[in-house]
């Protein structure tokens, strides 16, 4: 039974040092990492999918940083390539499982494993394009997440809608939309489960057309203005006049 099979291993320590390190990555290589509709996420209880659109390197630190600071009570788990985690073993320590993909045991391991982890009361987070793909090309899941909700009928799916743009900063923004919790009761089919993560996205792009930071709230700030000897320079004149430094191009509410 999928509730006797053991769960992957996360490491307390491991997990709290990386996520330190997820944070400081953010800080530095983004101007600020902005979430709508964050409260639908933070009061799903139970057994709990989260899956993503996949366009960058940064989604899966994308998923640790919502972990920890919008689910922090709950373990959370995802999957990945056996062959790419070979090369990151210290990864298999932070809730990360192997699976063979494009392959029958493959596909059964995957089951039985996120089976176990959504008995127990886990966090799956699953990318399920199963590769990356850009936001504006047409959403193709692969066969597994379907499959597994017609198994797990008492599970919550939560779509997730990730882009990376250039706004008016130095630096880029990470912005993100929760979109409306899925509980079904009979599974969800996998035309189901695109269509509604296809319906979130296109309402992160429409805030992103917009391009008001204000549309957000923010999780998490990053480097302000134009940094070097330039903002350096600007600091220091604003230190001698006593006038106020607005760092920003465009207009923040953040504290």
């Amino acid at each position: 039974m999928a509730q006797m099979r053991e769960l992957p291993t996360i490491s307390g320590f491991t997990l709290r040092f990386f996520r330190r390190i997820v944070r400081g990555y953010f800080r530095r290589h983004f101007r600020a990492v902005s979430v709508q509709e964050a409260e639908r996420l933070a009061s799903v209880s139970g057994p709990l999918i989260v899956y993503a659109n996949h366009s960058s390197w940064w989604d899966p630190m994308v998923s640790i940083l919502l972990a920890a600071v919008l689910l922090p009570g709950r373990k959370h788990y995802a999957p990945m390539d056996a062959e790419a985690l070979k090369r990151y073993p210290i990864l298999r320590k932070l809730g990360i499982f192997p699976v063979e993909m494009s392959s029958a045991r493959g596909a059964a391991q995957f089951l039985r494993t996120s089976e176990a982890i959504l008995a127990a009361g886990g966090v799956l987070w699953i990318t399920p394009q199963g590769r990356f793909a850009d936001v504006r090309e047409e959403l193709v899941f692969k066969p597994g997440l379907g499959a597994l909700a017609a198994r797990v009928p008492d599970v919550t799916l939560v779509p997730l809608a990730i882009e990376y743009v250039f706004w008016d900063e130095r630096l880029p923004e990470t912005l993100l939309r929760v979109g409306e919790p899925l509980r079904v009761a009979e599974g969800a089919s996998t035309e189901q489960l695109e269509a509604a993560l296809a319906a979130v996205m296109a309402e992160l792009k429409a805030a992103v057309l917009a391009r008001d930071p204000r549309a957000f709230s923010s999780l998490l700030r990053g480097g302000r203005g134009t940094g070097g000897l330039y903002g350096l320079g600007r600091r220091l004149r604003a230190w001698i006049t006593r006038k106020p430094l607005a760092m920003d191009h465009s207009r923040r509410d953040e504290s």
